[in-house]
Parts: C-alpha cells; sequence; structure tokens
C-alpha cells in the first residue's frame, strides 16, 4: 500500500495512474477518505452499467456485470473518465462530452451557461458553436453595440474556471467559429496569450468552397450571421495563412472540416453538425452526447499478432456497455436525456496503436503500419456495426432510424446512430499502460506533469526490445534519459522503429489519421506533432492535406511553442512547483527503467 496514496493497487497500475485514479476517479466516504481499490472501482462501474440489462432480460444484469467487470479488470476497454467517476455513486453524468446550443439572445446565452456549469460541475466536457452570435459592434435592440462571439467565450471560460470538473478535474471547452464570421480574426488570436482562455480549445469551422480559395487564391467574404450581409471580402489564401500562423505561434486553433462532417451525417435533416465535443472527435447536434470508450491493442497482442477473436470480443462487449450506459445515466436537463435517447450516439475507439505497431515490428512513418492500421480499423468498424446491428434486433433501433440516410438505402436497423470514434484517451491510456489513442510515442523518455506532480517517463517497449538486443546500457539509458530519443549508437532497425513524434515527419501524421478516419463514424482526435523548427508553411501545408485526405478536422502542436505541455523532453525546462519526487511510469508490458530525478 503506498504511502503517497493510501490505495490497494490490485490492478498492478503505474505510479502515475494510480495517483491519478486516487485523486481524481476513487470513492470517498463523509470524511474524505478512500473507501475503494481501483478494482473495485471497476466492479462498481460494472455491476451499475449492466444494470441496464434487466429492463431487456430479466435477470440478466447479474451475468452481464461480472462481464463488464472482467472487461474493465483486464484494461482491455475503458470507459470515458464520468463513467468511471460516477457510475454508481449517484450523481454525476457518464457522458464524456456534450455540445450546447448557442444562439443569439440573452436568452439562449445565459440558459446554455447554466446547462454547461452543470455538466462541468457533474464531470463532462461542452462543445459550442458561437458562429451564430452577431459580430462586435453591431447595433442590438437597447441601441447599444454587441461585443461579439470572443467576448461569451471569456464569459464562458470564467464561468468555468471556478469549476472543477465534479470537483476533481478542470472544465474542458471547445469554441468554433465559422469561417465566414466577421469576427473570424479576433477568433483566430484570441489565446495568443496562452494563459487566457485556459478551459476552452479553439477550432475554426472551414468549408469546401474556403478550403479552395485558398489554394486558388480567391476572395473570401465574412458575412454578418444576423443580417446575411456581406460585411467584407479578404484574401482566403491570407485568412489561411493566419490561421497556420497563430496555431504555429500556440497549437491553436485546430480545423473542423464541415463538409467532410456533413457528408457523414447519417440523420442530416436533424439539422446541421456545426460544433464538437473539447477534444474534436465527435461532432454532434445540440444537446447531443457521446458516451466514449477505447480498446487496449497492446493488451490484445499475442506473440506476433492480434488476436482477433479476443478483439471481437471486446469489440461487442464494448458496444453493448456503451450502450447500455445511455439507459442507466442521468442528465442535469431533460434536454440532454431526450437527444441521447434519440440517436443513441456512442464511440468506440482505440488506444496504445504506437506499442502495437513497435511490438509487431511496423514503425509508425511506414507504408506497413498505416496499411496494417486501416485494415485492423475496418475489422473494428465492421464488428462495432454488427454489434449495434444485433443490440437491435434484440431491443430496437434507436427511434430516430427510419429518418436516417441508412434507412433510406434499406440497411438493417442498427441501435446507434454513430458507433466509431477516435478519442484521445488522454487519462484512461495512462491507466491502461499504454500510449494515447492513435498517437505516436511521444518521447522514449519524457515527463508528464500531472495532479501538481512530476513524473519522468521511460518507453519500457523500447527498454525490453534493447535489452532483448543486448544493446541496453546505463550509457543507452542515460542517453535516452538525456535526449527522449534511440541515439545513433543504437542499431538503425531499432531507431527506426522506435521513432517518436517528432521525429516522423507530419505527413505520415496525417497518413495515419487518414487511415484511421476512413473507418471511423464520427471523428479522430489526432496532434500532428511538429518539431520546433517547422515553419508557417508546414503547418498551413498539414491542413491542406489533411482536408484533401477527407478527415473531419486537424491540429498540430510545435514542440515547445506552450509553456504549459503535459508532457515534455527530458531536456525541457518546467515551471512546475512540485517537491514530489519523480516516478517511472510502467506501460502495458512492464518494466521501465527509471530516469535521473530533477529538481522542480
Amino acid at each position: 500500500m503506498p504511502e503517497d496514496t493510501g490505495v490497494v493497487d490490485d490492478l498492478g497500475l503505474s505510479p502515475a495512474a494510480l495517483a491519478t485514479v486516487a485523486e481524481r476517479y476513487l470513492r470517498r466516504d463523509a470524511e474524505g477518505r478512500i473507501c475503494e481499490s481501483p478494482g473495485r472501482m471497476m466492479d462498481r462501474v460494472a455491476r451499475f452499467v449492466a444494470g441496464a440489462e434487466d429492463a431487456y432480460r430479466a435477470g440478466s444484469s447479474e451475468y452481464w456485470a461480472r462481464r463488464f467487470a472482467a472487461l474493465l479488470r483486464s484494461r482491455e476497454f475503458l470507459p470515458n473518465s464520468p463513467t468511471l467517476m460516477n457510475a454508481g455513486t449517484g450523481d454525476g453524468v457518464l457522458s464524456g462530452c456534450f455540445v450546447l446550443p448557442l444562439e443569439d439572445s440573452l436568452d439562449s446565452i445565459f440558459t446554455t451557461l447554466r446547462t454547461a456549469a452543470l455538466l462541468h460541475r457533474e464531470g463532462a466536457g461542452t462543445g459550442f458553436a458561437f458562429s451564430h452570435l452577431r459580430p462586435r459592434g453591431s447595433r442590438i435592440s437597447t441601441g447599444g453595440s454587441a461585443s461579439g462571439p470572443v467576448s461569451f467565450i471569456e464569459l464562458f471560460d470564467a464561468a468555468a474556471r471556478v469549476i472543477r470538473l465534479g470537483g476533481r478535474r478542470r472544465a474542458a471547452n471547445m469554441a468554433v467559429l465559422h469561417v465566414r464570421h466577421p469576427d473570424i480574426r479576433e477568433f483566430v488570436h484570441a489565446k495568443t496569450d496562452t494563459t487566457v482562455l485556459s478551459t476552452f480549445n479553439l477550432s475554426v469551422a472551414v468549408t469546401d468552397e474556403f478550403m479552395r480559395a485558398a489554394a486558388e487564391d480567391r476572395g473570401h467574404r465574412l458575412i454578418d450571421p444576423h443580417t446575411g450581409a456581406t460585411v467584407q471580402e479578404v484574401s482566403a489564401r491570407g485568412l489561411l495563412a493566419d490561421i497556420a500562423e497563430q496555431a504555429w505561434r500556440t497549437g491553436e486553433p485546430g480545423v473542423l472540416f464541415l463538409d467532410a462532417v456533413a457528408r457523414a451525417d447519417p440523420l442530416p435533416d436533424l439539422g446541421p453538425l456545426e460544433a464538437t465535443n473539447p477534444c474534436g472527435e465527435v461532432p454532434l447536434l445540440p444537446y447531443e452526447s457521446c458516451n466514449l470508450g477505447s480498446i487496449c491493442l497492446p493488451r490484445l497482442l499475442d506473440g506476433d499478432h492480434i488476436d482477433e477473436q479476443r478483439l471481437a470480443r471486446v469489440v461487442r462487449e464494448g458496444v453493448r456497455f456503451l450502450d447500455d450506459v445511455i439507459d442507466v445515466a442521468e442528465y442535469p436537463v431533460p434536454e440532454l436525456g431526450a437527444a441521447a435517447r434519440a440517436t443513441r450516439k456512442i464511440g468506440l475507439g482505440i488506444m496504445g496503436l504506437a506499442e502495437t505497431l513497435a511490438a509487431l515490428g511496423l514503425p509508425y512513418d511506414s507504408v506497413e503500419a498505416v496499411g496494417f492500421t486501416d485494415r485492423l480499423m475496418s475489422r473494428i468498424a465492421r464488428w462495432a456495426r454488427t454489434a449495434s446491428r444485433e443490440l437491435a434486433a434484440e431491443r430496437g433501433a434507436f427511434p430516430l432510424f427510419a429518418r436516417s440516410i441508412p434507412a433510406r438505402q434499406n440497411a438493417p436497423p442498427v441501435r446507434n446512430a454513430q458507433v466509431t470514434s477516435i478519442a484521445p484517451t488522454g487519462t484512461i491510456s495512462l491507466i491502461a499502460g499504454v500510449s494515447a489513442g492513435i498517437e505516436p510515442l511521444f518521447a522514449l523518455a519524457y515527463t508528464r506533469h500531472l495532479i501538481g506532480r512530476q513524473f519522468d517517463c521511460v518507453e519500457p517497449l523500447f527498454e525490453q526490445a534493447a535489452i532483448e538486443r543486448g544493446v541496453w546500457s546505463e550509457a543507452v539509458a542515460a542517453e535516452v534519459a538525456a535526449t527522449g530519443i534511440a541515439g545513433a549508437n543504437l542499431p538503425a532497425d531499432l531507431r527506426r522503429l522506435f521513432r517518436t513524434a517528432q521525429q516522423i515527419a507530419p505527413i505520415w501524421h496525417v497518413r495515419m489519421q487518414t487511415a484511421v478516419q476512413r473507418h471511423t463514424d464520427a471523428a479522430v482526435a489526432k496532434t500532428v506533432n511538429m518539431a520546433p523548427d517547422s515553419s508557417v508553411a508546414d503547418v498551413e501545408a498539414v491542413f491542406t492535406r489533411a482536408w484533401r485526405a477527407g478527415n473531419k478536422g486537424v491540429t498540430v502542436y510545435r514542440s515547445g511553442s506552450r509553456p504549459d505541455q503535459v508532457l515534455r523532453y527530458p531536456d525541457a525546462s518546467t515551471d512546475t512547483t512540485s517537491n514530489d519526487a519523480a516516478v517511472v511510469v510502467r506501460g502495458a508490458y512492464g518494466g521501465g527503467t527509471a530516469v535521473p530525478e530533477r529538481s522542480a
């Protein structure tokens, strides 16, 4: 029982994962003492979610509680954080993310602000399209002037900053503004000071027409959403360059490709999809939510291949689990529950792709790795869709299925309007002991800042491979600890296999995202990590390539462009004030070598 947490670790978590779970996830008694272990947390969640089963087959919940508990304890699948935090506790929402409506009136704005506050308090993130708000300086009915979308983003941010998510996490928001809004440049530059709008991610919603206009150096009209009048015509190429330059400087804004989102929408009659959840992987209608869960790929490895029989089982059980969450969840306002049940959207994804590829001998930035991932996601998508069809046969299709494009095409009914989505899995991948989502390895050694502490980390799979090759030594360990990458003194094939996010050319990030997006109903949360010496033109090229390839959005991050990044390379400076000792993060494969402790 580690002294720093007082928690019995019955799942074999890494020190960083155990500290995070103890701080944010485990139940506490009236005196604030932790009263469950990580394994018991999984049992609590499984038992509560399985309670949905009795409505469809009396007495079946006990069976599914055991199945779900085994699934979660194995960490082959984990749901989004609010489900782990709140299921079975008697309070809190279970969905990870919601999109809320925002119209051009004070009633709409402050009604939505209240709903957002309730959701943040209970552990969920929120996304908003600010595109319908009239631009700064417009006349309003009182005779004054409108303050514009950015001022209301500041208002929402101020409210969110005083509400820690569920009392345990910082609030998370997404602000989206259409590229034709007259205030678009103010929005693009809203986070030039990276300390402001700290609860918000920003995305510019762009259209195919805008991207074509930028490519052809044509004009682009800015249109008042309130009057429909053209306010100004600007250079599309110049505006795209401005977006790229700001992303180069700060990592924001990201770009949301509206037409790609619309083309994949199974329910276009319900209205346009204009906003996403905070990390961008789920475009949603107002009041909709999405229950997210991810499959831990490295835990399904069997020697030199993935155990596809086990993977297919995890897909089926994951889809069933996420569908059950919709039934047992409670919502702070009735519109949220009605929207969730009308379309029953879920988001099954993957995590640990980088370790999986490395374990199979496939460099992330290779044709073979992209092809493998394409085929893997094709199978996962097919199995997930089949599981949703089986649930529809057992329980009925989602209520609005008759209005969907698949229904018009005489496709078999499905239980869920969307089934797959690739989340960033920032915290649940830590619990699972693997890399986040579909990202490449960030570094072979790095510093992670969590809950006011510093954890120095080494990639255990790299260490294991180096030991097996007979090239691991104290000198190699010291070099990796100092640089975060495999040094020139190591075999070329080992260096090639363990190239890190910055070492991988941006085009390979985009190719991998595209391979996954091709088989994903919603969107893919993916950051294109770029080296510090990358140019603004490089960023713009990423935006263009991602758009041409059919992705629904893209985010770039040039290393070192923000002082508050959660993961740092070993030689990066840090502004943490923690005096806690650094510890090693161990992955799904165990092992791990402590890197030298550094003072905060």
